[in-house]
């Protein structure tokens, strides 16, 4: 069967296009979040404080040693959750914002961070269920650090597909799609190298929403 959701501003049914769709289209959408100014408001605050969280835990990883490996997955996995945090909120709430900054970038660019995120969300939706990081994570390895014992330096491991009989056809495309984005994208590369691009493409595209978002209360105001 397909996957079919009621739009939440409308009611109408649809199929949609991407994960974490909630409107049958931009009108509905715009619509919604003229109806939600107050929402907006509070779900900016919140966006700008997910934004600061995500910069800090990616900045303690590119600087943590190594002090026993459950303290090393602890600041791997805050990161994890931070940067999937906040691209969850900008595809779900603020997805022209995101769309905008990503078709802004160079094909090759787009595709990196793109994957790099889609990867991320495999391992967010896995730790959370019955894996731990012990699964996706090499200690130590080549890479910048790597003599002093630096967390950024280990590496991402391959992984096994994921199992995907109780999902729904399209949630089977979604989460093949998210696994091939992380042997693709993060498997085999430094830790390190994973947050630093993603992280900068979802502030600028949080950057570019807020500022769209100050003038449009700055307008009602007026």
């Amino acid at each position: 069967m397909a996957d079919i959701r009621n739009c939440e501003q409308c009611g109408t049914p649809f199929v949609p296009r991407r994960e974490h769709a909630r409107f049958c289209s931009a009108r509905c959408r715009d619509a919604w979040n003229r109806e939600h100014m107050d929402d907006l408001e509070a779900e900016a605050s919140a966006l700008q404080w997910s934004i600061t969280a995500m910069s800090d835990a990616a900045e303690r990883l590119s600087k943590a040693r190594v002090l026993g490996r459950p303290r090393a997955f602890a600041v791997i996995g805050e990161a994890v959750w931070r940067v999937t945090i906040v691209d969850a909120t900008l595809v779900r709430h603020r997805p022209d914002a995101y769309d905008s900054v990503m078709m802004g970038q160079a094909p090759a660019q787009r595709q990196l961070v793109e994957g790099t995120l889609a990867g991320l969300r495999l391992v967010r939706n896995r730790i959370g269920d019955e894996a731990g990081l012990a699964e996706f994570i090499e200690p130590g390895g080549p890479g910048p650090g790597a003599g002093a014992g630096h967390i950024a330096s280990w590496t991402w491991r391959p992984v096994q597909k994921p199992a995907l009989t109780a999902l729904s056809p399209r949630g089977r495309a979604w989460e093949m799609t998210r696994y091939q984005a992380y042997q693709a994208h993060l498997a085999g590369h430094a830790v390190g190298e994973t947050f630093g691009q993603a992280a900068a493409s979802l502030k600028l595209a949080a950057a570019k929403e807020l500022s769209r978002e100050a003038g449009a209360v700055q307008t009602v105001l007026l």
